[in-house]
């Protein structure tokens, strides 16, 4: 018999620090099975198949499959963190603004800042004899503020015990996706009011007709030497006012638009619709030096009641937080 069909799966795998799937990955490592027709699987997508658990698919299994015996009913939690954890994935844009992610294991963390002057930014000559220029690095004077984000799953076993695993799999992602939409407003707010220690982003005005034109995107441009303005977070009006931009309309850009719905601005930057509620704003930034995203875990669930099919009122959550690294690699247009 094969070692995964072979393993002891109960509540115990959850509660080690480390997380199901690096346990299970610990007891029977898919570098074992290289060469075989189960290359490819992980441990936890191993044990679906020990117990013949379809989770895709038309012919996809009920919900109750899970619960057939008490070692599968070991998996139900970690195949929800994986639906929610694709839903997540599918919604996310923070890829887009967040230059760096640490993962710690409490609720405290400080992040360091450099704040260079100006004279930092231009590497002149040093002459012989002269003192090297510095590039201070600091801790940030306050923690970052991390926030718990979640949904309650609210549902009764007998409820949805046979329903299909592939419809369930597509609430289970909306619920990822809400996390993900709820963490990029998280790191746009950090973005334009600051982290807590007193660094908000630079604001910039358009002229005082207050339309914007193409002209105020390349002076918003110009204004980030040395760093790129890779990222630009439009609210809805002002994303509107750039697609409306004759700039905008040459054949290129309106074929990759309707093609795709991916919008390229004429200056090379990555255009985001900003969350519902800023208005007449956006934010531009250098992706690669801007912010720092810190978490304290994975999507987490409350694997003791989902193995005991207390579905009721279970908890899906992941706490997040972010920092600003270089104050002056995003700054705030206004209109």
């Amino acid at each position: 018999m094969a070692i995964y069909e072979n393993i002891s799966l109960d509540k115990g795998l959850y509660s080690t620090g480390r997380g199901f799937l690096a346990e299970l990955e610990a007891i029977d490592p898919s570098e074992n099975y290289k060469g075989t027709s189960l290359e490819g699987l992980d441990a936890f997508e191993r044990q679906l198949k020990r117990f013949n658990i379809k989770v895709n698919g038309a012919d996809s299994d009920m919900i109750e499959k899970f619960f057939s015996t008490s070692s599968s009913a070991a998996l139900f939690p970690e195949y929800i963190s994986r639906a929610v954890r694709k839903g997540k994935e599918y919604a996310n844009v923070l890829p887009y603004i967040v230059a760096s992610t640490t993962s710690i294991n409490g609720m405290d963390y400080r992040g360091v800042t450099s704040i260079p002057a100006e004279s930092d930014k231009a590497l002149s000559p040093v002459n012989e004899g002269t003192a090297i220029p510095e590039t201070n690095i600091t801790l940030q004077e306050n923690l970052v503020h991390l926030q718990k984000r979640g949904r309650m799953l609210v549902a009764s076993y007998e409820a949805i015990r046979f329903q299909r695993l592939d419809v369930f799999t597509v609430m289970l992602k909306q619920i990822g996706a809400y996390i993900a939409r709820q963490q990029f407003c998280d790191a746009v707010n950090v973005l334009i009011n600051g982290d807590g220690n007193g660094n908000p982003a630079d604001v910039i005005s358009v002229a005082s007709s207050g339309t914007l034109a193409y002209t105020d995107l390349v002076d918003l441009w110009n204004t980030f030497e040395p760093y790129e303005m890779t990222t630009l977070i439009a609210s809805a009006d002002a994303t509107a006012a750039i697609l409306s931009m004759s700039e905008m309309r040459d054949a290129a850009a309106g074929l990759n638009f309707h093609a795709s719905g991916d919008v390229v601005t004429p200056l090379g930057a990555k255009l985001i619709k900003a969350p519902t509620g800023m208005s007449g704003r956006i934010i531009a930034l250098d992706k690669s030096c801007a912010l720092e995203m810190v978490t304290a875990g994975d999507v987490l669930t409350e694997y003791d009641k989902l193995i005991d099919r207390q579905l009721e009122r279970a908890a899906i959550t992941e706490i997040a937080g972010f920092s600003k690294i270089i104050t002056d690699a995003s700054k705030v247009l206004t209109i």
